[in-house]
């Protein structure tokens, strides 16, 4: 595949004024995406693209730009203001639209945004056409005809749409009713759709970071700060907590104690919960990165399990290549694709409180029986070629046989810095710390040599 200038495995993604996330940029990026798609139109009919979305001040700027490229390219536009991520895939789906996009940093601070499409059928789109995308953004930019050009409309229902759907993957026979959970919206895209979800399915809900004002989110909340939804379901009494990311896409839990259940033990629950259900889960994908006692507690229930390169993307491509319904990453990122076609983290907190109403059992009790493995995680500074070294790669496997199915290595060179990253793990901490460090002693030797 040819080398991406602008498209990172995320869509477009950086610092607020600095290229590539300048208004500049984005009228270039939406025009260019305006004429492919109208070059892939069917039957003549004129291409409508939907915007959304997260609360980031700069938000404003990036749509206005985005909405002048397309329209400028002959495109019509749906915009729905701040919506999560996943609402903007599941729009463009269920509207039968060209594309979808979304203006976010997801995790990031207010000082970052991005930019990210979903295709027509409500997944991210092919790398084909986002290379053909990158390559008429340096073209120059002819306006379509004067009655050619785009229209403008707003979906004022988007919210209600998408709160429905939610709703619509949690049992009709099932409720929330006699349950307190906080959500703690991060300040972004969720703060107006999470909590009347919950609600309407008979939750008490205490809605935290639910105020965002441009530059709050994500700010000391959300997936990436469990603590402050920990604090509240302890403040509150609350039988559990739901975390989610600035445009949607993540979930971290908490129990009633404020234990935090991340995305690994969360993807364990929802299949040992469909297999007790006597649904078919033929096996879950997870990444280089997710812990070694899932693996081991997957595999335990007969499940085949397979790891992708860390990235929802990749995991996507890999539940497709095996035509297996869920995955994720330990961050939270949880994939369920016979509910969605892209991560969703009020789909996916929905399917663990399917678990918990269905067994009767608490948070803490469904994921009792899998505990996660001491981590350790070394940067090496050093070149990134020795990640690849025969030494360094003799020492990681060496450790790794020693570990005789209990632990486990992994060498990985960072993708942005001059760092070795090696990661260790395994039932004995002060093992997995000695190990991590034997290796990061080999990678900084042949650095100085």
């Amino acid at each position: 595949m040819s080398s991406r200038k602008y498209f990172g495995t995320d869509g477009v993604r950086g610092r607020v004024g600095e290229a590539p996330i300048t208004p500049d940029f984005a009228l270039k990026l939406g025009y260019a995406a305006g004429r492919v798609l109208a070059r892939q139109r069917d039957n003549g009919a004129r291409p409508m693209v939907l915007i959304g979305k997260d609360t980031r001040l700069s938000g404003y700027m990036l749509e206005s730009a985005l909405e002048a490229g397309f329209t400028a390219a002959g495109v019509d536009v749906r915009l729905v203001g701040p919506m999560p991520t996943p609402a903007v895939a599941y729009l463009t789906r269920a509207l039968r639209l060209s594309a979808g996009v979304v203006i976010s940093a997801s995790h990031n601070s207010f000082e970052d945004n991005g930019i990210k499409f979903f295709s027509g059928d409500g997944f991210k789109l092919p790398d084909a056409v986002e290379l053909e995308i990158e390559a008429a953004i340096d073209k120059p930019l002819i306006t379509a005809e004067a009655r050619l050009i785009g229209k403008v409309k707003r979906l004022d229902d988007a919210p209600g749409r998408y709160i429905e759907f939610c709703k619509g993957s949690f049992p009709y026979e099932l409720d929330l009713k006699g349950l307190r959970i906080v959500v703690d919206c991060a300040n972004g895209a969720t703060y107006h759709v999470a909590p009347p979800v919950l609600h309407e399915l008979g939750a008490e809900v205490i809605a935290i970071a639910n105020q965002p004002d441009g530059f709050n989110i994500n700010a000391g909340c959300g997936a990436t700060h469990p603590e402050l939804m920990v604090d509240a379901v302890r403040a509150n009494g609350a039988d559990l907590g739901i975390a989610l990311d600035g445009d949607g896409d993540r979930l971290i839990m908490c129990d009633a104690d404020g234990e935090i259940v991340d995305g690994d033990r969360l993807l364990y629950l929802m299949a040992k919960s469909r297999l007790a259900a006597g649904e078919t889960v033929e096996g879950v994908v997870g990444t280089q990165m997710t812990n070694g006692a899932v693996e081991q507690a997957l595999r335990g229930l007969g499940l085949d399990f397979e790891r992708a390169k860390v990235g929802d993307r990749y995991v996507l491509e890999r539940m497709q290549a095996r035509g297996w319904m869920l995955g994720g990453e330990g961050s939270g990122h949880l994939l369920c694709l016979d509910h969605h076609t892209t991560g969703d983290g009020i789909v996916s907190a929905l399917q663990v409180l399917v678990a918990l109403r269905r067994t009767g059992q608490s948070l803490s009790e469904l994921v009792a029986d899998c505990s996660l493995w001491p981590q350790v995680l070394i940067n090496v500074k050093a070149p990134r070629d020795l990640a690849a070294h025969p030494d360094v790669v003799a020492a990681a496997e060496a450790e790794d046989a020693a570990f005789a199915g209990q632990g486990r290595i992994l060498l990985r060179a960072s993708g942005t810095e001059p760092l070795v990253r090696v990661m260790a793990e395994g039932i004995d901490a002060a093992a997995v710390q000695a190990a991590a460090e034997r290796i990061a002693g080999v990678v900084r030797t042949k650095a100085t040599t």
